[in-house]
């Protein structure tokens, strides 16, 4: 666990819990990437997280990537071509339309938490656990940095 203004390390837990609670219900993957700020616009720098991440290196090509930066107030969801072939247009932004709700309440774990639940819902549905599924990602929230978003430009 890393420490984070937003996020206390019992709060950390949590989230990864609901992204392994998510997960069992789905052959899809799900990461949490969390970083002060977003100095562009938080789509385009959620694809080079989820690049970064290589969340593309999934068997069925379904991982997510729920991007978050707090300071920016910003925060976006990626999905990779296959979920984004079978989910309706604008899934995304009633997720992200949740969240900006609880984090405006202050509510970033609750927040955080419940757009895995909804990812987690919207993937099982399309891509359900598979009995030989395997977990091809992390499951930990990943972070970055005013540096990194600099690498990545």
């Amino acid at each position: 666990m890393r420490p984070i203004p937003i996020l206390s390390e019992e709060q950390q837990k949590r989230i990864v819990e609901a992204i392994v609670r998510a997960e069992d219900c789905t052959s899809g993957e799900i990461r949490v990437h969390v970083e002060p700020k977003c100095k562009t616009d938080p789509v385009a720098r959620a694809v080079k997280v989820f690049n970064r991440l290589e969340m593309y290196d999934t068997a069925a090509r379904n991982g997510v990537v729920i991007y978050l930066a707090y300071e920016t107030r910003v925060c976006a969801i990626v999905g990779d071509v296959a979920i984004n072939e079978v989910i309706p247009e604008g899934f995304w932004d009633g997720i992200l339309a949740d969240m900006k709700v609880a984090f405006a309440a202050g509510s970033f774990t609750e927040g955080i938490i419940a757009a895995v639940e909804a990812v987690g819902n919207a993937l099982s549905e399309y891509f359900p656990y598979q009995s030989d599924d395997v977990n091809e990602q992390p499951d930990e929230i990943s972070f970055g940095g005013d540096d990194d978003e600099e690498d990545e430009d």
